[in-house]
């Protein structure tokens, strides 16, 4: 099956399931639906760019990574509704997703969490030479945040639905428990709002911008802890990726949190002390989204959809 998956503006984790999809799903070269069109929204808000006769004359999949419900006003709802209008079926990567799309349409969704590759995301046995090559101390305690955690609009605000301000304060509590031995480390663009407030809480921290997928499953392989603060999330894979890299990690009660982590790993801001990492579960439930397997739900659901 030929898919059109209209890509964003910006790079994103989209990105890299595009060129996953494309070079690593062989249900394409067999499919009897070869040369179908259907037309996948992976962004939603990229449906604008592709003229409109186009979009109703084929079949379109579209997937809602997450509302950010605080955000969600009347204009937002405006889009949606206009959008809908085009859809044949969307795609939800977590359930609490599904709850909030299907207040909002009565077309059909479907829920599955996207794919996560394991020959790119893996367990790293022997990790003495991470150290050395990022010139960290193996005697630190290592915290994880890989995310944007600021507004693009003024890159100071803190973007409120990833909750860098819980990360904070999580990670300030933690340091007094270490007695100063904790190091935070940082990768990606827009982390100006934790980056300020580290340095204002006296709080060490290694930032690597611009990382490539091979030197970030290196990060996640020396991590002690990585946290996952957010309000709202779709995913985040980050979950995914630390599940399947055996890096321990908490979350927030988010995306598909509740899918892939023992329920101990789970915390809100009340209970957070007592969340615990759990391995073992994480990388047992995220087994049946490796690839290629990880592809079959999307294949599936593409082919009922064309036959529909």
């Amino acid at each position: 099956m030929k898919l059109y998956i209209n890509k964003p503006k910006e790079d994103w984790v989209v990105d890299r399931f595009i060129e996953e999809w494309n070079t690593m799903n062989f249900e394409t070269s067999t499919n009897p639906f070869l040369g179908k069109k259907v037309i996948w929204l992976i962004s939603p808000w990229t449906w604008k760019k592709i003229p409109f006769y186009v979009l109703k004359k084929n079949k379109v999949i579209c997937t809602i990574h997450h509302i950010d419900e605080d955000k969600f006003d009347e204009l937002e709802e405006k889009n949606f509704n206009s959008r809908d209008k085009i859809v044949d079926v969307y795609h939800v990567i977590s359930q609490k997703t599904y709850d909030q799309v299907k207040k909002l349409t009565n077309k059909p969704i479907i829920n599955f969490p996207f794919w996560v590759n394991q020959h790119l995301w893996k367990s790293i046995e022997t990790t003495d030479y991470i150290y050395e090559k990022y010139s960290l101390n193996k005697d630190e305690f290592y915290v994880g945040s890989f995310q944007r955690d600021t507004e693009g609009s003024d890159l100071k605000s803190p973007k409120l639905s990833k909750g860098p301000d819980q990360f904070l304060k999580i990670v300030k509590e933690l340091n007094q428990q270490k007695d100063g031995a904790l190091v935070v480390l940082l990768t990606g663009k827009r982390r100006n709002y934790l980056l300020e407030n580290l340095e204002k809480e006296k709080i060490r921290y290694k930032y690597f911008e611009m990382m490539t997928f091979e030197g970030l499953n290196e990060l996640y392989n020396i991590l002690n802890l990585y946290i996952v603060s957010s309000r709202f999330e779709g995913g985040p894979q980050s979950i995914m990726e630390c599940a399947v890299t055996k890096t321990p990690i908490i979350s927030t009660d988010v995306g598909i949190a509740g899918e892939i982590l023992s329920p101990q790993s789970i915390y809100n801001m009340n209970n957070f002390k007592n969340a615990k990492p759990d391995i073992k579960t994480a990388y047992k439930n995220v087994q049946e989204y490796l690839v290629p397997a990880g592809f079959d739900n999307f294949n599936l659901a593409i082919k009922r959809l064309y036959e529909s």
